[in-house]
């Protein structure tokens, strides 16, 4: 009778409680007077009419080679189908935890026994014996244990999805940083083997020149020196040509070697200015998928601190069976047994194991509030070093192309002044020297703002949006994965659409 007491006493004073800490959305102080930094600077400049998208930024370099790349990485790279597959689990998982609202025991048992013995005269004994019972148990969630299960298996479902989208972020990212490394080495390689031609033309005039004794050796040597270390730089070129070849090539879910599709728009660096910036750069950290991941995965923390206090309280269930036995004895009649009723279970003494779980859960979600805080901090730094890099690599390119024109007059006066005896072959060795000096650092320079683009994009957060609207899963994949196991519909579930996760309401949080 105390026990069916404590259990109405329970059920009224906790019929509707869930322990534990209510997730609040994390703050982060200075998030708020952030204006971007160098962003800033470059926001006016932005603000003039473009072509809008932010959503998938590499079609700004207008370039359909990249395009096809980016689309094709974002959907066949082992990395996206390995983060596709942790929504699979992450799906399952939550399953697992919505199926604690329904009865936790559900228990049907089956039994046939056969006993007999051989005597001694040729007398048999021998019979059967059968029983079949229905067993189910309850836990009530008068403390929101199981309901607290939930939420944190709903906000790492939560976090899955954003990890996947940051996924598609990082692969846009990479093949487009790849792509312009590709251009930029294709372009140097060309500029390479064109100074040493020229250099090469300056060789073989000097040569005659000392032949008919009208120069010395030493101009000869020098020549030779130059045009050597030029044709140098060629072979280290290669080796980074081919390296970014197969990298690519990896991303895209291929063999390495050279990519077919890129002997269109060879020796082309792609350039694109920055898009239309609308959101506020606080607003940009907020919806980087790394951000969003990392506060999904505190949400569910939390909710976790709340399964290990309910932990604390008693344990009410419900208890029922049901059970019918038989046997073919002589006289023997059928049974027909059944129970029903409230348990109780307490862990009163459990010598700080209880406790100190729930400070384990505790400490765990500080652990990951810190690292949350380092993930806004890290995404904010990301934006300023690109914003930065890529405003001012635009001003020194404006320089080194007027350094490239003053080269190549400075070339053209020293040749004539040399052929009219007017200087000496060193100014014009000096001349060659400097010219492909600035031609290779404006390549190099310009290749370094498109990655610096690239960069700030990839900082911002975009790209991950059009990946939403397609299956997680390829066909061949759903279709295997289907023979193995009954899924479903669980594979085909389409993910939410980009604006219902940005900050998904979860139950017993605050916004």
């Amino acid at each position: 009778m105390r026990i069916f007491v404590l259990a109405g006493a329970a059920a009224t004073l906790g019929g509707c409680t869930t322990v534990g800490p209510d997730f609040e959305r994390p703050r982060v102080p200075w998030l708020s007077g952030w204006s971007g930094g160098s962003l800033e600077t470059l926001a006016a400049d932005a603000r003039r009419p473009r072509n809008g998208l932010m959503q998938a930024w590499w079609r700004n370099f207008n370039d359909p080679v990249l395009d096809q790349f980016v689309a094709e990485a974002q959907r066949v790279n082992p990395n996206v189908r390995i983060a596709g597959m942790r929504i699979m689990e992450a799906r399952a998982q939550l399953g697992i935890a919505d199926s604690t609202r329904y009865p936790q025991v559900q228990q049907a048992t089956a039994q046939v026994l056969g006993v007999g013995e051989q005597r001694s005269g040729g007398r048999d004994n021998s019979a059967w014996t059968a029983n079949a019972g229905f067993s189910l148990g309850w836990e009530i969630d008068f403390w929101g244990k199981f309901r607290r299960s939930i939420e944190s298996a709903d906000a790492a479902y939560l976090a899955s999805i954003a990890q996947y989208d940051d996924v598609q972020v990082l692969m846009a990212a990479q093949v487009a940083g790849l792509y312009c490394t590709i251009r930029t080495v294709e372009l140097r390689l060309r500029i390479s083997r064109e100074n040493a031609q020229l250099q090469r033309r300056s060789l073989q005039i000097t040569e005659l020149h000392f032949k008919s004794g009208n120069e010395s050796e030493l101009d000869v040597q020098q020549a030779r020196a130059q045009y050597l270390g030029t044709l140098s730089t060629v072979p280290p070129l290669e080796i980074a040509l081919r390296q970014a070849q197969n990298a690519l090539s990896i991303l895209l879910a291929r063999p390495p070697g050279p990519l077919p599709e890129m002997e269109e728009g060879k020796e082309r660096i792609p350039q694109a200015g920055l898009d239309v910036i609308v959101d506020m750069p606080a607003d940009l950290l907020r919806r980087r998928p790394d951000v969003r991941a990392a506060e999904m995965q505190l949400a569910a923390q939390s909710a976790l601190i709340g399964v290990s206090v309910a932990d604390l309280y008693p344990s009410i269930s419900l208890l029922g069976s049901l059970g019918l036995s038989g046997s073919t004895v002589e006289g023997a009649s059928r049974v027909l047994s059944g129970a029903i009723g409230p348990s109780l279970v307490w862990n009163v003494f459990d010598h700080g194991r209880l406790t100190n779980t729930v400070l384990v859960q505790d400490a765990r979600f500080q652990q990951l509030y810190e690292q949350y805080q380092n993930t806004v901090l890290q995404a904010a730094r990301e934006v300023d070093d690109a914003s930065v890099g890529f405003a001012k690599t635009g001003e020194q390119i404006v320089l080194l192309a007027d350094a490239v024109k003053a080269a190549q007059r400075s070339l053209e006066i020293a040749d004539r002044q040399y052929n009219e005896g007017l200087v000496d072959f060193q100014r014009v060795l000096d001349s060659q020297r400097t010219l492909f000096s600035e031609q290779d650092q404006l390549v190099a320079s310009r290749g370094s703002q498109s990655q610096s683009l690239i960069t700030l994009y990839k900082a911002m957060g975009g790209g991950w949006e059009a990946a939403r609207s397609r299956p997680v899963l390829d066909d061949a994949t759903q279709e295997a994965m289907g023979r193995r196991s009954d899924w479903k519909g669980l594979l085909a579930a389409p993910l939410p659409a980009p604006g219902d996760a940005a900050w998904p309401p979860l139950e017993g949080t605050s916004p």
